[in-house]
């Protein structure tokens, strides 16, 4: 069994999401005896952004420029990594109301028509189903379904709903929120949520 550990927070040693996702990995490896971790930081290595060069270069186009055929073998390892992986461990804070462009870059290497989803007569369909994805979401503030700014989220509503394009229904969100409200605050929701975390392997 593989698992896939992507960290994106910029923040280094710093980060909640870090600290959380790491926290994740460990709870996985003692459920799931001889576990293979890959471990991917999107904030000190980032794949580059797509560009109309790069769709040229991953289509078959002309472009011979070395940097970029570089960027497209690290875009598609990122893709074979991903599918190859059972479960997969993202850690996500939650930027401007969104995700890390550093992980809406990787995930945009992710969604490639024939091997993440495929269009049909029918609509869109995901085929990378039957993987287990636990995202460690952090956030300065409170953006839960009851609350005033619940419409500003389009951090785990986007993830929930990509991952769902791709066919991915097992979708675990382990969350600490509030985090900007003061020590005392951030104290408790990153204790909440090593509890869920330590469910994980109850």
């Amino acid at each position: 069994m593989r698992l896939l550990h992507v960290d994106s927070s910029i923040l280094g040693p710093g980060s909640v999401s870090r600290q959380l996702s790491a926290e994740i990995v460990a709870a996985e490896q003692r459920l799931h005896q001889g576990l293979e971790v890959v471990y991917r930081d999107l904030g000190r290595e980032p794949v580059g952004h797509l560009s109309g060069a790069h769709l040229a270069a991953a289509q078959g186009g002309a472009d011979s420029a070395l940097p970029l055929r570089q960027d497209v073998a690290a875009g598609q390892a990122a893709l074979e990594e991903f599918l190859a992986a059972d479960i997969v461990v993202v850690g996500a804070p939650m930027y401007n109301f969104a995700i890390p462009s550093q992980l809406k870059a990787w995930i945009d290497r992710l969604a490639v028509a024939g091997k993440t989803f495929r269009y049909t007569d029918k609509g869109a369909e995901g085929l990378a189903g039957g993987k287990k994805v636990i995202i460690a979401s952090s956030r300065g503030g409170f953006y839960g379904p009851q609350t005033p700014i619940a419409f500003l989220d389009h951090q785990e509503t986007y993830l929930r709903n990509i991952f769902g394009f791709f066919g991915i229904t097992d979708v675990t969100f382990i969350r600490a929120e509030g985090l900007a409200l003061g020590p005392d605050q951030r104290a408790k929701s990153i204790e909440a949520a090593q509890a869920t975390i330590a469910s994980l392997a109850a």
